[in-house]
């Protein structure tokens, strides 16, 4: 077990700039559960969708498909690395939400 637990340090230190962009701050939260499988969700339909942009533009002998490729794996790669590693802030922070006051 004590692997698992290095590997999961080395991998949040890897990805700690993405991380510390989406869980700095003070400010209250609204978190719930579901937002983070909804999050894990959507970011593999963003790396599933950057794979077929990836064979479409191998097909199609564009390099202009890298450009959607990039995209779409960037923000497959952010929502995954977020909702896999990512503290209830970072995903309430994905979300936008800001707190309970201004859900009233």
């Amino acid at each position: 077990m004590e692997y698992v637990y290095i590997m999961k340090k080395t991998v949040r230190t890897l990805v700690s700039p993405i991380l510390d962009f989406f869980e700095s701050g003070d400010e209250p939260y609204h978190y719930e559960k579901s937002h983070r499988l909804i999050l894990k969700v959507v970011g593999g339909l963003f790396l599933f969708l950057s794979f077929c942009s990836v064979v479409a533009g191998l097909v199609a002998s564009l390099p202009a498909a890298l450009f959607p490729v990039l995209i779409f794996f960037a923000v497959g790669f952010t929502c995954t690395v977020v909702a896999t590693m990512g503290s209830d802030r970072a995903v309430a922070k994905m979300w936008g939400n800001r707190g309970q006051q201004d859900q009233q």
